[in-house]
């Protein structure tokens, strides 16, 4: 059986005026997505989920795992770009912020992390979690701007684009040994 690692952005989170992006949990439309999610996972038999620490994600992949009768496991460095020091931004605020994240990478331009220091602690994270599933197809349940990061890495596509297709949920499967993307789906 091949081995695949599945990055998976969290499903739909529930908007809380003034309460901080990553104490959100998911909407009760989130969560009927991530049902929807979980079942499009199956063919892929997943023998790890894993997790970032932000309760949208741990909830999804709580549901998810659930669906495959596996637990959860969470890693630190899974969570999204750190953005806590940021001011409420517009959306068309927030789109621009997040372009010159993806431009300029190494350099602070919003937020208290680069684009490649985002890179390196999500790197390390989930080679730390494919470590602890050696030979097994993953499910990292994770964030949009990380996952955009790690994959524009380590496929060449662009990373802004993807960040901008990915949907609440999605998810992007790679083939371990060829480091080809074999599937990416946004899941409604």
């Amino acid at each position: 059986m091949k081995k695949y690692l599945i990055l998976v952005k969290h499903s739909l989170p529930e908007i809380v005026k003034n309460l901080p992006a990553r104490e959100c949990r998911l909407s009760d439309e989130g969560r009927k997505r991530a049902h929807h999610l979980a079942e499009q996972l199956c063919p892929f038999h997943p023998q790890g989920i894993v997790s970032s620490s932000e309760p949208k994600a741990k909830e999804t992949a709580e549901i998810i795992a659930e669906r495959l009768r596996l637990p959860v496991q969470v890693v630190d460095g899974l969570h999204e770009h750190d953005r806590s020091t940021t001011p409420f931004l517009s959306t068309e605020e927030f789109q621009a912020a997040v372009q010159e994240f993806f431009e300029k990478p190494d350099m602070l331009v919003f937020g208290s992390e680069t684009a490649d220091e985002t890179h390196a602690r999500f790197y390390r994270a989930v080679h730390s979690a494919l470590e602890s599933h050696p030979n097994e197809t993953v499910v990292i349940v994770a964030h949009g701007t990380v996952i955009s990061l790690f994959l524009s890495r380590l496929t060449g596509m662009s990373g802004l684009l993807l960040w901008r297709e990915l949907g609440l949920p999605s998810y992007i499967v790679i083939d371990m040994q060829t480091k080809l993307l074999i599937k990416r789906e946004n899941v409604i």
